[in-house]
């Protein structure tokens, strides 16, 4: 018998090889969606995680002071020379930062005498669906703007002024149930930028602690107004619905705060909220609006739940 009658073919055609290829980019365009939506799914447990942080520290911070922390827009200079300090930065030694807070003075300093502490980049303030703790190539993309400019650590988490607002589209327009429309100063809600003028306790929640949002989502990169060392970056509204654009759709601009300054998140279809229960729970986007206000204020009397 001859050699070549016995020799066997070896490797692949290239049909055989391009049929193998096709085979392989099916299974990886299958596999890719899988592994997103478990990367998702375990970003979402780490924010969740992270807001209940959040939620106890408050309630630390409340148990030792006998008040909520509150925000300090002092006076009508809303710039880094006074001690404008957020809520979020007054927690920090209830979330294992009180380095952080004790070199940075809070409430002792101004913004801008700490405006190297103000810079960091805080882990849990931070959700890991978002890339607000990555590289910024704009220094001014977060900040304090009132001059001189500093800039200021990234926050993806928000106090809850309530459901009141006087500013941009019609459609947004809130009447408080305090009877005030000005969230700055006389928010519905549990933390306005100034609410250091009106200190309260979780007591002033009449209309029950497991049915008020205490913490919201935000995206920096879509709203100029997050981060977590300034009063004013640390707060937003619910009288703009959750992940709201314009009317054609398209994202507001980041420095429209007349429209931006509420909540949003990169979670798909809607985001999460800690109640001022300590629990946290995941909101959608197709909230009636009544509702989603409702639940933002304080002591309207709604009767209301989480849907």
């Amino acid at each position: 018998m001859s050699p070549s009658k016995v020799m066997k073919r070896i490797g692949f055609t290239l049909l055989e090889l391009l049929v193998v290829i096709a085979i392989i980019a099916i299974l990886v365009g299958l596999l890719i969606p899988a592994v997103q939506k478990v990367r998702e799914a375990a970003a979402r447990m780490q924010c969740q995680n992270n807001m209940k942080q959040l939620a106890l520290a408050v309630h630390g911070f409340h148990d030792s002071v006998r008040h909520l922390p509150v925000n300090s827009l002092v006076g009508t200079n809303y710039g880094p020379h006074k001690p404008n300090w957020s809520w979020l930065a007054r927690v920090l030694p209830y979330l294992e930062q009180a380095a952080l807070h004790d070199t940075a003075r809070i409430s002792i300093n101004t913004l801008y005498q700490s405006r190297e502490q103000a810079k960091a980049v805080v882990a849990v303030f931070l959700c890991p669906s978002d890339n607000a703790g990555g590289p910024r190539p704009d220094a001014a993309d977060l900040g304090v703007w009132n001059p001189p400019f500093m800039e200021a650590g990234p926050t993806n988490y928000k106090g809850v002024s309530g459901a009141n607002w006087a500013w941009g589209e019609k459609r947004w327009h809130n009447i408080g149930v305090n009877g005030e429309w000005d969230a700055f100063t006389r928010g519905d809600g549990l933390f306005y930028r100034s609410d250091y003028l009106h200190k309260k306790n979780l007591l002033a929640i009449t209309d029950g602690t497991s049915n008020t949002f205490m913490i919201g989502e935000d995206v920096p990169e879509k709203t100029k107004w997050c981060s977590w060392p300034y009063a004013n970056n640390a707060v937003g509204t619910c009288a703009i619905a959750p992940n709201a654009r314009r009317l054609d759709g398209k994202d507001y601009d980041p420095w429209d705060w007349e429209n931006n300054y509420s909540f949003r998140s990169r979670h798909p279809g809607g985001l999460h909220f800690a109640f001022a229960d300590g629990s946290v729970r995941f909101v959608h986007d197709s909230i009636a609006l009544q509702t989603y206000r409702a639940m933002a204020t304080i002591q309207g009397g709604e009767v209301v739940s989480h849907p």
